[in-house]
């Protein structure tokens, strides 16, 4: 359970790792996309990947869509704080309640995939997750021991 809430986590991160520059893995990509043209996108790779329904497409392409429209505004968020030199260290309680509601939206969005996806493909889905989030963790240690 710990390693699924991990992977889900480093999902909904996937923002920040759409700022890297060079080296990036595909991310690079959809830099100038909207948020229907990524959602979009995500939901072929996912029908692709988990054999999706007509119907599992269209709901998955409205979370999908729900989900890249949160990220869009999160980006522009942080870029407006970053000109504006605003970026300061949150503390202790904003980063508990940021992780708190982090947790909330992954256990919700668990929840959704549940209803929409059958047994098998629910697993799936869990497996590609998990391999998803073991690497992004590993590189996000790579980049914090490069800044060091």
């Amino acid at each position: 359970m710990k390693k699924i809430l991990i992977a889900l986590v480093c999902m909904v991160g996937l923002t920040a790792m759409a700022q890297r520059e060079k080296g990036h893995h595909g991310r690079d990509g959809m830099k100038g996309l909207t948020a229907e043209q990524i959602a979009t996108l995500h939901t072929k790779k996912m029908t692709l990947a988990l054999d999706l329904t007509p119907d599992q497409q269209t709901k998955m392409k409205a979370i999908n869509l729900d989900e890249a429209k949160q990220r869009k505004t999160k980006l522009e968020e942080r870029k407006a704080q970053r000109e504006e030199g605003e970026r300061k260290k949150p503390t202790s309680e904003e980063r508990y309640a940021m992780q708190n509601a982090k947790l909330d939206k992954m256990i919700a969005r668990k929840a959704q995939m549940k209803e929409i996806l059958s047994t098998d493909q629910f697993e799936k889905w869990q497996k590609m997750n998990h391999k998803k989030g073991k690497r992004h963790s590993k590189e996000g240690r790579e980049r914090r021991k490069a800044r060091k």
